[in-house]
């Protein structure tokens, strides 16, 4: 008597399905949540960047009204559209530069101690720049404007060397007066020597001689 044995075959195919089937179960649905995710990710940075840009495009349109207003010389509607722009898009671009016009429209007017705390504002937000240095200058005036003569005299300071040689003398000379308003007449003197011995040749040059005679005959 003849014994048939069978013999099973496996099916390579089915077992690579086999395990297929078994990595989609385990982490098919953990990659499907991380599609999800990012999508939804991506989504939102572009329809934040959309907002954004909207946004920006509204407070632009409002700044052109006042920066319209402030060259009509009407400061005091220029800066109640200023504000309004700063309050209302206050992380845009144009509402930080809001701030820096709005600050402009109260020096113009007057209100040193406005201009000061706009101007503030605006470079505690951007610190760098052409337009930074300028708000700098700015804030400097207005410092000296409103009786803050140390504080002045600092600021004319911090912006030597940071303009052309002619303003660097224009902000010694200030930073010496400064320091004459406020009685400081030895610090006065060394502010305009140092006028003379790097800026000589400036526009500035003669008067501060005459300040430091001026000085030296007063002792």
């Amino acid at each position: 008597m003849t014994l048939h044995r069978s013999e099973h075959l496996e099916d390579p195919g089915a077992d690579l399905l086999d395990r297929a089937q078994g990595l989609w179960n385990r982490f098919g649905r953990i990659a499907l949540i991380v599609v999800a995710v990012v999508a939804a990710g991506g989504a939102l940075a572009f329809f934040t960047a959309q907002a954004k840009t909207r946004s920006e495009a509204q407070a632009g349109d409002k700044l052109a009204d006042a920066n319209t207003l402030f060259w009509q010389g009407d400061y005091k509607r220029s800066q109640e559209v200023a504000k309004t722009v700063s309050q209302q898009w206050p992380n845009t671009p144009s509402g930080l530069d809001a701030r820096r016009l709005s600050g402009d429209d109260a020096y113009w007017t007057g209100d040193f101690k406005t201009a000061i705390t706009e101007y503030k504002a605006y470079l505690a937000k951007s610190s760098s720049g052409l337009l930074a240095d300028g708000v700098r200058r700015s804030l400097a005036y207005s410092l000296e404007s409103a009786g803050q003569y140390a504080d002045a005299s600092k600021a004319y300071t911090e912006l030597v060397g940071r303009f052309d040689r002619e303003s660097s003398a224009e902000f010694l000379a200030a930073a010496a007066r400064c320091e004459r308003a406020a009685g400081h007449n030895a610090e006065a003197a060394k502010l305009l020597q140092r006028l003379l011995d790097e800026y000589g040749e400036t526009s500035f040059a003669n008067a501060a001689r005459v300040d430091v005679a001026e000085i030296s005959a007063s002792h």
